[in-house]
């Protein structure tokens, strides 16, 4: 079974813009392509797991999201850094979905289509319902926030912070 890495996507890897609508908006935040690359270096799978309401509000399309998507792949991949698969559920928060998180069906599902054993894994997040996915999923959880956070295991200040705490554990 794989070990893997699970990042939301807003506020982790890119700036949280509010619905982001297009590929122009996405700008990758200080240390996230490096740290990818790092990730990808240790033999870690690299997962985004991310919730996206704009689709069912009208905000964007499906279409729009995939290019914002194939932007992000780019970028990262221009830099040395590879996502190995995205995960996003487009409901609405009172759909009552598996898959939204705080719940871990995103997880669940990645762990199912590539074989990763999910207590061995992480989920890196900016809020809370990143860390009760991840704790839901039975993965160790990382927090880049300056808040007090009662589902994560670590707390880190950045996603470099989180990368070295990922890579101490994996040794």
């Amino acid at each position: 079974m794989k070990r893997a890495v699970f990042l939301d996507r807003d506020g982790v890897i890119c700036y949280d813009v509010h619905y982001m609508s297009f590929p122009d908006q996405f700008q990758l935040m200080p240390g996230v392509a490096d740290g990818i690359r790092k990730l990808n270096e240790a033999g870690l799978l690299v997962i985004v797991v991310t919730n996206q309401s704009g689709i069912r509000r009208g905000r964007f399309t499906e279409d729009d999201l995939g290019k914002i998507h194939e932007m992000m792949i780019k970028e990262l991949g221009e830099r040395g850094a590879r996502i190995d698969a995205i995960y996003y559920c487009p409901c609405l928060p009172e759909d009552d979905c598996e898959c939204r998180k705080p719940r871990p069906g995103m997880l669940i599902n990645a762990a199912r289509d590539h074989y990763i054993d999910l207590s061995r894994s992480f989920m890196i997040g900016d809020k809370d319902i990143d860390a009760q996915a991840g704790r839901a999923a039975g993965c160790i959880t990382l927090l880049i926030s300056d808040q007090q956070c009662q589902y994560a295991d670590y707390p880190v200040g950045d996603f470099s912070s989180a990368v070295e705490k990922i890579l101490n554990l994996t040794r």
